[in-house]
């Protein structure tokens, strides 16, 4: 690897990137996010160099820079927090991106963690530009839009990576590796829930801008895609949903918001005609509010010979708090705790790899030791290993909106939806 260090812009300044929301610190497990504090520590270590960060309304960034500074800056040793913001002052601007876009140069990277509608128009700004791209899922909401990434990510040859971290969740990459032992696919069924309390940090865009399928629902549906890659392909979705609760008080969500949605989906083997598998995906963001997990996530998978059962919300570990009850954590993805001499401890969870192995990628092309493309064949979340996620999800909207199964066809070497 070249010593070379990689200049990276974070787009978006919410709960994944600073742990900051509009009314303060988060009150979720990402209390001081994810994006930046990986970044910073990545600094640390010297693969990262200059880093910026842009939002919409400039006015956040004192706050967000002092919460920096509080929860990270000063909890851990030797962790510069500072960073270029845009726009500065107090501006307002939704278009600030291309502003802080411009002012990065050819191999230099963006890690998009912004509403699921800005996600096609941001990373295409930068892979037009030459810029690698880390996008978080769902990478795009129209399977159009994800061709279109797949085509200018190969034209400018950059790297472009959607942040789909459960795949480096060691226990479902080692299920993955085992379900390819147990023949024909059969049935799958997932389960992804979050707190209504969710509903207050994203009133601004839920149900508007995007839903808890393309938001949740994504993650698991990855998995599967990514299980089945080389061995079967979607092909009918049937999609319903459950509605009433984030419409009413005290959340008061617009009104086409849904609370609970499930994807019916058809799976053909790629191997043998007579193999028809089935899944059900379902994702939502009205579960309990002290249920002591903040994501209830758990699969099934059922093939030929023989099944997983995956339980990712309670790990072995719980914790009884006098205040708070019984609660099941998650160190696996994001440690917090600083290790023995004061650092950041928290390189090998799940969430911390998922962004480095971006960086990694970046540099190493860079560097002229590898092609984008290559990282297409090493089982990574590349946008063009991602292509059935998007079009399962995509699908699945169209079946809510317009209350029709929708096909799912390969044609002329693209995917479409009819």
């Amino acid at each position: 690897m070249s010593d070379q260090k990689l200049n990276v812009l974070m787009c978006g300044t919410g709960e994944y990137t600073t742990g900051w929301t509009g009314s303060g610190a988060s009150k979720s497990d990402k209390k001081i996010g994810v994006v930046a504090l990986t970044l910073f520590d990545l600094r640390r270590l010297g693969k990262v160099d200059q880093l910026g960060m842009v939002g919409t309304n400039g006015k956040k960034f004192p706050d967000i820079r002092q919460h920096l500074v509080d929860n990270i800056g000063k909890v851990y040793r030797d962790m510069d927090t500072t960073f270029d913001a845009f726009p500065e002052g107090d501006v307002i601007n939704p278009e600030a991106y291309k502003d802080a876009i411009d002012k990065l140069s050819s191999g230099d990277a963006v890690v998009i963690f912004t509403p699921d509608s800005t996600h096609f128009p941001i990373a295409l700004y930068a892979i037009e530009r030459g810029i690698h791209v880390l996008v978080t899922k769902p990478a795009v909401q129209l399977l159009s839009h994800h061709s279109e990434l797949v085509a200018a990510a190969r034209k400018h040859n950059v790297v472009c990576f959607v942040e789909h971290h459960k795949r480096f969740d060691p226990v479902y990459s080692d299920a993955k590796a085992r379900a390819a032992t147990l023949g024909e696919f059969n049935f799958f069924s997932a389960w992804m829930s979050q707190p209504k309390s969710q509903l207050e940090t994203f009133r601004a865009w839920a149900g508007k801008d995007s839903d808890i399928s393309y938001y949740l629902s994504s993650h698991h549906i990855d998995i599967h895609c990514w299980i089945m890659q080389g061995r079967a392909v979607p092909t009918r979705v049937t999609a319903s949903a459950a509605t009433g609760i984030a419409t009413s008080e005290p959340y008061n969500c617009v009104p086409q918001t849904e609370d609970t949605i499930t994807l019916l989906v058809d799976w053909q083997s790629l191997s043998s005609s007579k193999h028809k598998g089935t899944a059900v995906y379902t994702a939502s963001w009205t579960a309990p509010l002290k249920a002591g997990v903040h994501s209830a996530q758990h699969w099934y998978y059922m093939a030929e010979k023989g099944e997983i059962n995956v339980d990712q919300a309670h790990r072995g570990y719980d914790i009884v708090n006098d205040e708070t009850g019984k609660a099941w954590y998650n160190p696996f993805y994001m440690k917090y705790s600083p290790s023995e001499s004061g650092h950041f401890d928290g390189q090998r969870g799940y969430g911390y790899v998922s962004i480095e192995k971006f960086v990694d990628a970046a540099r190493s092309v860079n560097a002229g030791l590898t092609q984008p493309a290559d990282y297409d064949g090493h089982g990574l979340p590349t946008i063009a290993n991602t292509i059935l996620t998007t079009a399962i999800l995509n699908a699945g909207r169209i079946s809510l909106d317009e209350k029709r199964p929708v096909t799912i066809k390969h044609e002329n070497d693209q995917w479409i939806l009819e």
